[in-house]
């Protein structure tokens, strides 16, 4: 397939620049907000039948005029189905410094920790014209946090050697209190993050640190929706992929097999598999919870249909055709046009549903990214 067949125009007003919430007005006249996870609106594709859901139904299965939310997914799962879900922590990336002598403003995202004794990350920097093997970046006026460039990676990579002595948990912890939720980029130049995001750009159920970017599809289950979950008998199979900013960079050619995606580290362990491949062999539904899930469980499926144990790492890219060797249905976002995330959703749902679907929010008001509105795609 080709990048010009996932190009769409997204109006700036259905990206979502905040959760699900409602607006509530204080006696001062002050606004506040109170989130709700779980109440995004959810389309449901049923691609066998090639039919698509927007609205609850009445008792004799027609259409109401009150839209499906996210809650309404467990009307979808029997006892038993599993729901894959990835684990992983986000950190708090995005910091902003100064250049020692002229005060310049920089922004720094941390992207992973290199050494720990030596204190050494891979950084992406903004303006990176500024910034030089050499320099140093002061983090706080009134605090010890300082680091030095001592290469540069990419045209955007440095990397830096925090000069900072202490013990390395103590750093750790002082290092990112310095820093804020990395949201993406289509955000973050329309408003900067706030204290509420370091809560909202998490999972509930997130456990293992290691992401610059949340699994977002996952950010729509909350604590009651999770326990009714389990109340109806669903399982629940954890998985980690630590997610980068790869899904986030621009593909440049226009030949989609020619495209490159940067690795993501990954652990399946045994539990997991045991989980999910019980409900297989028992033809139970297996449903991933966001496009990261689905890349790991792809690269870690076994040529019999069953989910192995692995720790490593994948750059595994997928688009239309694709044929699927594990999970029977999927839960995401609605994406940004020409992203890697709508086209593993188009391989998953097929292009011309996909398409259809996509077409049908953007009427309807729906709102993408990763606090916007979420698609299940069902294998009936």
């Amino acid at each position: 397939m080709k990048l010009s067949q996932f190009k769409f125009k997204l109006p700036q007003e259905q990206v979502a620049l905040y959760p699900p919430h409602r607006l509530f007005k204080n006696d001062d006249g002050t606004e506040e907000r109170i989130y709700n996870r779980d109440l995004c609106r959810l389309m449901v594709i049923h691609r066998k039948r090639q039919l698509i859901d927007m609205y609850k139904k009445d008792a004799d299965g027609n259409d109401t005029t009150e839209w499906l939310t996210f809650r309404d997914l467990v009307n979808y799962f029997d006892e038993g189905d599993t729901f894959i879900f990835n684990d992983t922590k986000v950190f708090p990336a995005r910091l902003y410094g100064t250049k020692e002598k002229t005060d310049a403003k920089i922004e720094v995202f941390l992207l992973r920790e290199l050494n720990q004794e030596l204190r050494l990350w891979d950084v992406l920097v903004e303006p990176a014209r500024k910034i030089r093997i050499g320099n140093k970046l002061f983090f706080d006026e009134d605090g010890p946090m300082v680091a030095e460039v001592i290469d540069n990676t990419t045209s955007r990579g440095r990397t830096l050697r925090f000069l900072y002595d202490c013990p390395h948990d103590e750093f750790k912890k002082e290092l990112f209190a310095l820093g804020s939720a990395p949201l993406p980029r289509y955000i973050v130049d329309r408003r900067p993050a706030t204290i509420d995001d370091m809560e909202n750009f998490q999972t509930i159920y997130a456990k293992n640190e290691g992401a610059v970017t949340a699994p977002s599809t996952g950010l729509h289950f909350s604590k009651q929706l999770m326990k009714m979950m389990e109340i109806r008998g669903f399982n629940f199979s954890y998985i980690t992929v630590h997610c980068s900013l790869g899904a986030f960079d621009p593909i440049e050619v226009e030949d989609l097999t020619k495209h490159k995606m940067n690795s993501e580290q990954m652990m399946i362990g045994e539990e997991a598999c045991t989980i999910v491949n019980k409900a297989k062999q028992e033809g139970r539904r297996v449903c991933s919870v966001g496009i990261s899930t689905l890349r790991a469980c792809e690269t870690a499926v076994g040529t019999d249909g069953l989910l192995k144990a692995f720790d490593g790492w994948t750059n595994k890219f997928i688009f239309p055709p694709y044929e699927f060797g594990l999970s029977t249905s999927l839960l995401s976002n609605f994406y940004h046009p020409e992203s890697t995330m709508m086209m593993a959703t188009a391989a998953f749902g097929g292009y011309d549903l996909i398409v259809e679907a996509y077409n049908l929010a953007l009427k309807n008001g729906y709102m993408f990214g990763c606090y916007g509105d979420s698609l299940l795609i069902l294998d009936d």
